[in-house]
């Protein structure tokens, strides 16, 4: 098999994971057994189907090996109990219980949102949530998402399991959340996507710049929740956040993987397809009503997307829409980067101003960003020693390595015209 036909297998095996798990927790109401009973199922199709070929009906072959794993995983237990506790009658019981083998796959409509709800538990961290999500949704394994987070597969196979064993003993039922939950576990599932999308598209450290994996694997699963809850305003406007920052992925960097900003970006490399539905979802989503802060930065990125230069992008309705943004979020990040757009708008004096009043805030004063944006404002009033003293220490605080490359590159073309 081709390794472009290796990733259609790849790419089909996370589209059925969720229907696959869904159905099987569904009906053993035993979402830990389950999903170890899928992933050990994955392992099998990733082994076989690129030798053999795809089954007919891939997610029925799944569904029938992760049963058969299941039955075999529960066997093993009762007869363990029965050891121990000498019962033979608690066996008989156990096996009335298993589900013949024969079983048909019949994936529910709900079974993917039902999935995402359940890995954004309100009562799991961000990190934790978001590595389940990865694993049991996205169909990811342990060794992928421990690489994504630069965590050791056996660090991220703990975290997984400790995850797993919360939502055992919160007695989560595999069922959508009552009307009074859904929006507080609705806020969880769209940060979690959120977050996985930005790890994807700006590697917080590393070599590679970005993961488009992480990235796409976002966009698919927000695609799905949109498909689900197609009234959510909130869930429109991050779908068309992801689409419209995820069309200049092709521009934002080099031949050699080396970061290229959004002022010296090929736009014509930026995927119109991509574009065009962005706009049409924020468009629609903020005739709805109440806007969010999911829609306003999407309302941001159309703005960038459609200016044909950088000069020509309406910089004074961004700096807006980041002060709407700043009163809606406690996050310093908004204020920086409404002081960019500031700038932008009344000159770099003016942002610098801005980015000194945002400084005071603590979460700031060791983020590489801060000192970034400082050198390139300093940099346009032509203060070159500030400047080169900012870009120095950004390039020293990220743990980027194309981020590090591109601000040490500013600096040094700075020092060449000292010269």
């Amino acid at each position: 098999m081709t390794a472009s036909s290796e990733r259609s297998v790849e790419r089909l095996l996370r589209e059925i994971t969720p229907q696959v798990l869904g159905a099987l927790t569904r009906r053993h109401r035993d979402f830990a057994a389950a999903e170890d009973a899928v992933q050990e199922a994955l392992i099998d199709a990733s082994m076989q189907w690129p030798l053999e070929g795809v089954p007919e009906n891939a997610a029925g072959w799944l569904f029938r090996v992760a049963l058969r794993r299941l039955t075999d995983s529960r066997r093993s237990d009762a007869s363990r109990r029965r050891r121990e506790e000498r019962s033979a009658s608690e066996l008989e019981s156990e096996e009335m219980r298993l589900t013949s083998l024969d079983e048909e796959f019949e994936p529910e409509q709900d079974d993917t949102l039902v999935l995402l709800f359940m890995c954004s538990h309100p009562s799991l961290t961000s990190a934790s949530a978001t590595a389940l999500t990865l694993r049991a949704v996205g169909g990811l394994t342990t060794r992928e998402i421990g690489a994504a987070f630069f965590v050791s597969e056996a660090s991220m196979a703990q975290r997984i399991s400790r995850a797993k064993q919360t939502i055992r003993e919160s007695n989560v039922p595999f069922s959508l959340p009552s009307a009074q939950e859904r929006d507080q576990r609705l806020d969880s599932v769209r940060h979690v996507l959120y977050l996985i999308f930005n790890e994807g598209y700006a590697s917080s450290s590393g070599e590679h710049l970005q993961r488009v994996d992480l990235s796409s694997e976002a966009i698919r699963l927000a695609r799905a929740l949109h498909a689900s809850v197609p009234g959510s305003a909130e869930v429109a406007g991050l779908l068309a956040l992801m689409l419209l920052t995820d069309a200049r992925r092709t521009a934002r960097s080099g031949q050699a993987g080396e970061l290229i900003p959004l002022d010296e970006q090929d736009r014509a490399l930026w995927d119109q397809s991509l574009i065009q539905e962005g706009v049409a979802l924020i468009t629609n989503a903020m005739t709805q009503g109440c806007i969010g802060p999911y829609q306003l930065q999407a309302a941001i990125a159309a703005l960038h997307d459609q200016a044909q230069t950088t000069q020509t992008t309406d910089w004074a309705q961004i700096a807006a829409l980041y002060g709407l943004l700043e009163r809606m979020s406690d996050n310093p990040m908004v204020a920086l980067n409404r002081a960019v757009a500031i700038a932008m708008v009344e000159g770099p004096e003016a942002g610098l101003r801005q980015v000194e009043s945002v400084a005071q805030d603590e979460r700031l004063k060791e983020h590489y960003r801060l000192d970034a944006v400082r050198a390139h404002l300093y940099e346009r009033l032509n203060r070159r020693d500030l400047a080169l003293e900012h870009y120095r220490r950004a390039a020293e605080r990220t743990a980027s390595l194309p981020e590090r490359n591109y601000l040490l590159s500013r600096a040094m073309r700075l020092e060449v015209r000292k010269l």
